[in-house]
């Protein structure tokens, strides 16, 4: 079943025009958190891909052990090794909030690992990125970080989460959901449990949901001020069943989270009013920017594959998808009238 009309036509709203009225950094500021001596590739792809599908700058916040090998794979990530184990903790909590103030949206989880020092800068920025209303993308073990913890998210509608299989169970334990809850149904049931955070189901098809019925779901928490409690109250599922590659490569989360990130810093463009009229409440956006990352994250895929079949790597994906997000919103909003030959 296709992506509804509605929610395409609502997705091409965030999209900020290629027409020369924006000047650098209105085109969505991504930070991506995460990088440790073990894990160099995921933060590189996730920010990578964020630049490859639009975001105007990247940068990675990542522990001085990765930052060499990062800095090595693209001159055009602005690398920030600051997240050291033996630093003073202000210090790095005054670094981090000064770095978060030039974001639009942080992504937490490519390269994080499990060490004490590293979760413990994740749940940091978090923090203050929560404070700072910043939209949220959380991945990989910032998914096992937030389990260990659901106050870290609930009730924050402005984050999204991307569990692949194994960390969907064991988030779906960890918050609850009922056995017996039919497995389309669980998404939505997870995020009622989160507070109407959006989850992003990945598998042989996507499901994006969101409830924001229960108890938990908080206007204020989020920082969303406009509209009445009432009318924010919605239970949406929606199915991204877009064909990908055959192959599914380790790295692929990543190349999602750098794409759904990119969406969402768009959507506080939107929001901040650089762009656009301003009809679309802020509380939609991360639902529409799950929905856009993943649609185009799957053809991507598809295309690499088509090229590279079983030997395909996650670099293999990252080149396709300015062409798989013209497949999907149109020529002009991926090379305005200007880049059209």
């Amino acid at each position: 079943m296709p992506v509804p009309r509605a929610i395409m036509e609502q997705i091409k709203l965030i999209i900020p025009p290629l027409n020369g009225t924006l000047h650098k950094g209105q085109s969505g500021r991504v930070g991506v958190l995460g990088g440790a001596m073990d894990y160099t590739g995921a933060p590189f792809f996730a920010a990578m891909s964020a630049l490859r599908f639009g975001a105007d700058l990247s940068h990675v916040i990542c522990a001085p052990t990765a930052a060499q090998a990062i800095k090595s794979y693209s001159p055009d990530l602005i690398v920030h090794p600051i997240l050291k184990e033996d630093a003073p903790q202000d210090k790095v909590k005054r670094e981090l909030d000064s770095l978060l103030s030039r974001l639009h949206v942080l992504v937490l989880g490519p390269g994080l690992g499990r060490e004490d020092y590293m979760q413990n800068y994740a749940k940091m920025a978090l923090r203050l990125a929560r404070s700072r209303a910043m939209f949220l993308v959380l991945d990989a073990d910032a998914l096992w970080m937030v389990g260990q913890d659901l106050s870290l998210v609930r009730g924050y509608r402005r984050a999204v989460l991307t569990p692949n299989v194994v960390e969907f169970k064991r988030l779906s334990e960890q918050v609850g959901v009922d056995g017996s809850v039919p497995p389309d149904e669980r998404a939505v049931e997870v995020s009622k449990w989160l507070g109407g955070v959006v989850i992003l189901q990945k598998g042989p098809k996507d499901i994006v949901a969101i409830d924001t019925t229960g108890e938990a779901a908080s206007l204020e928490e989020s920082k969303i001020s406009q509209g009445d409690e009432e009318k924010e109250k919605v239970k949406e599922v929606i199915e991204v069943d877009v064909e990908g590659g055959l192959k599914r490569c380790g790295g692929q989360g990543d190349v999602l989270s750098g794409a759904v990130g990119t969406m969402l810093a768009w959507g506080k463009c939107y929001e901040d009013g650089a762009f656009g009229d301003h009809a679309l409440p802020a509380s939609r956006i991360p639902i529409l920017a799950a929905v856009g990352g993943s649609m185009v994250t799957r053809t991507s895929s598809k295309r690499a594959f088509r090229v590279e079949g079983r030997g395909l790597v996650t670099q293999d994906m990252i080149p396709y998808l300015a062409k798989a997000f013209s497949e999907h919103f149109g020529e002009d909003l991926q090379a305005g009238e200007r880049g059209r030959l």
